[in-house]
């Protein structure tokens, strides 16, 4: 019954250790997309057609 309590504790670690690695990569800008707003303009705009609107007679 001991090994679970070892293993629980050693989990919590591991998982707080990953967490605040996340933060810090986040705070530091690591997931900011640089790229995509400077090829935006080269991709081609959909072209939305209008729906027709029947009119009543």
């Amino acid at each position: 019954m001991s090994v679970i309590y070892v293993l629980l504790a050693i989990s919590l670690v591991v998982a707080i250790i990953f967490f605040a690695a996340f933060i810090v990569s986040v705070k530091k800008g690591q997931y900011d997309d640089a790229y995509t707003p400077s090829v935006r303009m080269l991709f081609e705009d959909e072209l939305v057609k209008p729906k027709k609107v029947k009119s009543e007679e």
